[in-house]
Order: C-alpha cells, then sequence, then structure tokens
C-alpha cells in the first residue's frame, strides 16, 4: 500500500494541468456577429454559434469573412461556464486557463478586458484567437499543448463538433481529460429570445 502512496504523490507532482474555454456561448455570450459577402454579392451576419456552426460551409462556398465586430466584445455578458473559469482559478490560480476561439487574435485585448471584468485575471498570452472555425484548428492547437507537457486536460466548448475533435485526438494519448459541452440552459435562451421580441 505504501507504494501506491508514493505513486500518487508522484503522479501529483508530474501532473501538469490545462483548462482550455472556448470564448463565446461559453465563457461570454455577447452581440459580436461575423459579416460576410458571397462571390455573388449576397451578404449577410452570422453570430458565434452561428459562425461555429457554418463556417467551413460558407468558406468552401467563396464566403469572404469580416470580423472587425468579432474583434470586440459587444453587450458582452457571463457565459454558462464563466463561473467554473472563476472557480479554477481561484484553486489553481490562472497561469494554466486558456481561452481558444475561432475570433481573431485582434479580438485577444478585448477578450480580456472583458474577462477581467467578470474576475477572470488570465495572461494576455493565454487568450489564443484562431481566426479559423474548423474544429481540426482547435484539437491541433490542444495536441501543440501536449507537446508542452500538459497531461491532465479540461476543454469546453459550446460547439459540438468542436468538442468531438478535440476528444478524438486526446482519446489516444495517454493523458487525462474531460471535454464536455456549455450548454446555454434552454430556458434563458428562451427569454432571452422573448425579451428581444418585447
Amino acid at each position: 500500500a505504501m507504494g501506491d502512496a508514493r505513486n500518487s504523490v508522484e503522479y501529483k507532482e508530474s501532473r501538469k494541468g490545462i483548462s482550455v474555454f472556448d470564448f463565446d456561448d461559453t465563457l461570454a455570450q455577447s452581440n459580436s456577429n461575423v459579416l460576410y459577402t458571397m462571390p455573388d454579392g449576397t451578404t449577410g451576419t452570422l453570430t458565434a454559434g452561428e459562425f461555429a456552426l457554418e463556417a467551413s460551409y460558407l468558406g468552401k462556398n467563396g464566403a469572404q469573412f469580416d470580423f472587425s465586430e468579432f474583434n470586440e466584445v459587444k453587450e458582452g455578458r457571463k457565459g454558462p461556464l464563466a463561473d467554473l473559469a472563476i472557480k479554477r482559478q481561484g484553486k489553481f490560480g490562472s497561469k494554466d486557463i486558456f481561452v481558444l476561439t475561432a475570433r481573431p487574435q485582434a479580438a485577444a485585448i478585448n477578450i480580456k478586458k472583458f474577462l477581467d471584468e467578470i474576475g477572470l485575471n488570465i495572461p494576455l498570452a493565454n487568450i489564443t484567437g484562431l481566426a479559423d472555425g474548423r474544429p481540426q484548428a482547435k484539437a491541433d492547437w490542444m495536441l501543440g499543448k501536449f507537446a508542452d507537457g500538459y497531461n491532465d486536460f479540461y476543454f469546453t466548448d459550446d460547439a459540438m463538433k468542436n468538442v468531438k475533435a478535440v476528444r478524438d485526438v486526446l482519446s489516444v494519448l495517454d493523458v487525462k481529460s474531460k471535454v464536455q459541452q456549455a450548454r446555454i440552459k434552454f430556458s434563458e435562451k428562451l427569454s432571452d429570445d422573448f425579451n428581444a421580441m418585447i
């Protein structure tokens, strides 16, 4: 039994935990939209959630994206996992908490400003804007963190396809991981929609 205790201490010392949060609809909800123009000249706007779902399809069909609004956090408010991130910060500090977003890197400063306002003080260097809506982009980034020596992963994102891509890449590595989908409670969403109609 003595050996077991020693091993677990060893594990704790060699445990290098990382918490990775998507930004939109995970740490925050905001009214920043992505604007797009199709080759035939039609234009449209996408919410962060719609962008997560439709970016690759639109991109394949020649859409040009305009992220200027997406560099700002318009009317930001706490997302469903903000409090969990703040709790983790209280327990482990914030140097191993990361934000991984499809927004462009230029948004990092405004993301940090918003997170500071809600009490989540993570280093600017820990905010990565991929400017890429493909699930593989997030999975590749996570793989890079494994290469940096992290071996205990927590990842959450509101888009199921990102959750799946990251889960798939972590499942083949020898690491501990928890990957989950961030969900905004349906009733909240409903009341938001209802208030928008009033």
